[in-house]
């Protein structure tokens, strides 16, 4: 079995990350199964501990009481669960206060928790870590916003480069007297002027209040698939929906759909300094990042073989092994396929579109347990939101409309508009023909390895030929394999010849 494929059954492993921040206090419970991350508890707190750092130079009182309660929850959650590993950092908020040092120690004291105070450029990394462990081709700046401070950090061919800290979080601003955008403009412009050297076209945004507005944009252009990572808005979308969020007024935000009081206080800020980056960075496109510092943490703490894998494989491996039940399928099913996916329309390019097709080939297994008559819509929803990194939105719904038809759902798919929302009428093609591959593949083989390494397909001049070994004709090319051979054929425009002998 290839070695990607082992790692989705090696023996899962729980880690915890609790997150101290300017504005909110979260823990995540992760489930590693190899390079598979999955968010298996969330839970945050909007303390505010940066909210008086910039007049006193300390944390807010009440912040750090409902900071400290939330860690006492926090650590007996912990020491419920056991992980294996456990990360506490905190970011600008406790690094930068007179107070602390001292608020570390009474966490410790209180909870048993040990905090790691985070230096700048330590934040600036992990958090650029965290976007390569969701998108490893990523290529840009990376820009985590938080309460008080804004990190900035390139992320080249090599990895993390350099990076920048600016005093640009709502909390650093809120000095400036109440919230004036004009003036709030000027201010910001001036505290970028050290991010000249990190101009770019793509800048990848981590943060709460920048997930935030991916959100308010999402509803105002009424995108279908409400996944914020990887979301993609272009300079111009970005700006306009900053702008509308700088000049509504407080009660205006806190009425809008599930945007909180503590989130409307600091959304116009963070607002703001989007609208700057774009026009100091030369932005060109905005891409989300729901993977920043902790997920960095975690990344980091990878064994050496996990960190080369690819995301979205090993998430499908796993995914796939959970509901499947033929862990031999998904490779056997790549090697036959190979002269089928060299035939299909292009995609997303010729490398691309065959790590899409391992993909698929991954979770062609997916709806052994589910029931039949709910298979097609199930198995088409768990891939198009399943939690899995590494893929675009339009690869969600290419992946998607390939196991759609793998289960014989119709051309138009669940959710028609959704995916023609999202793919052009050549990628819908395309995913639907490597979807009718796959089920020509675990239909004539019955999902048996063994069995499908006796047939054999070609496509050669305008034809797709199956064909099987000697003494297998019987066994594998019957009428079934006909109907399915000629769905397929039909939708790549060749014709199709079933051979008695390979």
């Amino acid at each position: 079995m290839p070695e990607a494929l082992v790692s989705a059954f090696a023996t899962p492993r729980e880690f915890a990350a609790v997150d101290i921040g300017s504005n909110s206090v979260r823990m995540v419970l992760y489930r590693l199964e190899g390079r598979a991350v999955w968010t298996v508890f969330n839970e945050k707190v909007l303390a505010g501990l940066g909210r008086d750092l910039a007049s006193t130079g300390r944390l807010s009182e009440d912040g750090a009481a409902m900071a400290l309660t939330a860690l006492k929850r926090f650590a007996a959650v912990i020491d419920g669960v056991k992980p294996a590993l456990t990360f506490v950092a905190a970011t600008a908020a406790v690094r930068e206060a007179a107070d602390g040092q001292a608020f570390c120690e009474r966490v410790a004291a209180e909870t048993g928790l040990i905090i790691r105070v985070l230096s700048g450029e330590e934040e600036a990394r992990y958090a650029a870590l965290g976007v390569i462990a969701g998108m490893p081709t990523a290529r840009g700046v990376a820009a985590d916003l938080g309460g008080a401070s804004l990190e900035l950090i390139r992320i080249g061919d090599q990895g993390v480069e350099r990076g920048v800290t600016l005093p640009l979080g709502p909390f650093s601003l809120s000095n400036e007297g109440p919230f004036d955008a004009g003036r709030l403009r000027e201010s910001i412009a001036k505290r970028l002027r050290p991010a000249d050297d990190f101009r770019t076209d793509t800048l990848y945004a981590v943060g709460g209040a920048w997930r935030t507005l991916a959100q308010v944009h999402m509803g105002h252009v009424r995108y279908p698939l409400h996944i914020v990572h990887q979301y993609v808005m272009d300079a111009a979308d970005a700006r306009d929906i900053a702008r509308l969020v700088a000049r509504s007024s407080r009660a205006s935000l806190e009425s809008w759909k599930g945007l909180s009081k503590k989130r409307a206080e600091t959304l116009p800020h963070a607002a703001l300094v989007l609208e700057g980056l774009i026009e100091r960075l030369g932005l060109k496109r905005i891409v989300l990042s729901a993977w920043g510092v902790r997920e960095g943490l975690l990344y980091e703490a990878l064994d050496d073989d996990d960190l080369g894998s690819d995301p979205l494989l090993a998430g499908c491996t796993a995914l796939g092994a959970r509901q499947g039940i033929s862990p031999g399928l998904p490779g056997a099913l790549f090697g036959w396929l190979q002269p089928i996916i060299e035939a299909l329309p292009e995609a997303f390019g010729a490398e691309r579109d065959r790590t899409l097709a391992d993909a698929a080939c991954r979770l062609a297994d997916l709806g052994a347990r589910l029931h039949p008559d709910h298979r097609v819509e199930l198995a088409f929803d768990q891939v198009l939101r399943a939690p899995i990194p590494g893929q675009t939105h339009a690869e969600r719904a290419y992946l998607a409309t390939a196991v759609n038809a793998r289960y014989g759902g119709g051309a138009n798919t669940p959710e028609p508009d959704t995916v023609a929302r999202l793919l052009t009428e050549k990628q819908r093609t395309a995913g639907r023909a490597l979807g009718l591959a796959i089920r020509l593949a675990c239909d004539l083989s019955g999902r048996a390895p063994q069995l499908l390494v006796n047939a054999h397909v070609a496509v050669t001049d305008g034809v797709l030929v199956l064909s099987a070994s000697k003494g297998y004709a019987d066994v594998l090319l019957g009428e079934q394999t006909r109907r399915r051979g000629k769905a397929l054929a039909d939708l790549m425009g060749l014709k199709l010849d079933i051979r008695n002998g390979a």
